[in-house]
């Protein structure tokens, strides 16, 4: 049996670009290795900004989209393939997702029980109106909500941060392993996204679920996560315990992401711009980030980055870290 509950293994995703004439191809997400290891449930955080990838990896894990290289593996089982009915059952079963708009998870022509329903019949497999009644009142109340307050109401009689929580309590009710929550709060008012983010931990406490927790959001990743992974066009750059990235960023990118975080106390001597989307980018031989990037060397631009390895357990894709000498470096003595 693998140790590994989840992993990803040599992924890739590419799309085409342009028309027929003069068309290009677009690692959209290029070769991602990533796990999460049995027992002890961890919360991995995918972080990128718009065009990082990082939406593209979690439709993969979910089974929306299909990887064009590598595979992805719940449990020892490869779920990149065909699966048969009983072993898609068993898949949704034990991935369950979230998605960003919870106003967009309802039909407004349906109270939402009605859906929390249809999940303890189909997937969870009760059969009896009682059993569901149950399975449905339980996870509502461990989201912080009751059948009482949410059977018989339309998604516009809930604020968003309550609907949310109905999105995950239907996600928790056939008992799943792993959660991927896609961007789940960034649609939320900022006053409630704590009490949504707050869930996750205690879900994982709680329920031994792992989540796979994908967002933009440096701050409340930095609070939920056991650890991140930071994408850049297509690329994990950095991998590793959270407190290790946010505290000690080692790649250039991450210091980039950090340093347009506002800091209390802190004034701007300049706006930190992120940059936008461009697509030359993810056709770049060497490192995708080196046109930013105010350490780059000539390598940097004509040959693929390593990935090293630290002693602090962190994943980097960065000649910066290794013993690449310089260009501006001084001799050594």
């Amino acid at each position: 049996m693998s140790e590994m509950f989840l992993e990803i293994r040599d992924v890739s995703k590419i799309y085409r670009t342009g028309g027929l004439i003069g068309s290009a191809k677009l690692a959209a997400v290029d070769r991602i290795n990533l796990a999460l290891s049995k027992g002890r449930p961890n919360i991995l955080s995918i972080v990128g900004e718009s065009g990082s990838g990082k939406t593209t990896l979690a439709r993969m894990v979910m089974r929306l989209i299909r990887p064009t290289h590598g595979e992805i593996v719940i449990d020892g089982v490869s779920t990149s393939g065909r699966l048969s009915r009983a072993q898609m059952k068993e898949f949704r079963r034990r991935v369950q997702p979230i998605f960003q708009n919870p106003f967009e998870s309802f039909s407004y022509r349906k109270t939402v029980d009605t859906y929390l329903f249809e999940t303890a019949h189909n997937i969870l497999g009760v059969r009896s109106k009682d059993a569901a009644h149950q399975a449905v009142d339980r996870a509502l109340r461990n989201v912080g909500l009751s059948a009482e307050r949410v059977i018989g109401r339309y998604p516009n009689q809930f604020s968003g941060g309550e609907l949310q929580r109905v999105s995950v309590a239907r996600a928790m009710i056939p008992n799943p392993e792993l959660l991927v929550a896609d961007e789940p709060v960034s649609m939320i008012d900022a006053s409630l996204r704590m009490n949504v983010v707050n869930l996750f931990k205690a879900l994982r406490d709680e329920f031994q679920v792992n989540i796979l927790y994908i967002t933009h959001d440096l701050s409340t990743a930095y609070y939920v996560s056991d650890l991140i992974a930071i994408m850049y066009r297509g690329n994990i750059v950095e991998y590793g315990p959270s407190s290790k990235i946010l505290r000690e960023p080692a790649h250039p990118y991450t210091e980039l992401l950090l340093d347009s975080v506002a800091k209390i106390g802190v004034k701007w001597g300049e706006v930190v711009r992120l940059p936008d989307l461009e697509t030359k980018e993810y056709g770049y031989v060497g490192c995708k980030f080196a046109a930013r990037c105010p350490y780059a060397q000539p390598i940097c631009r004509t040959t693929p980055p390593p990935r090293v390895h630290t002693a602090d357990k962190r994943e980097v894709l960065c000649f910066k870290l290794t013993d690449y000498q310089p260009v501006d470096a001084p001799a050594a003595q």
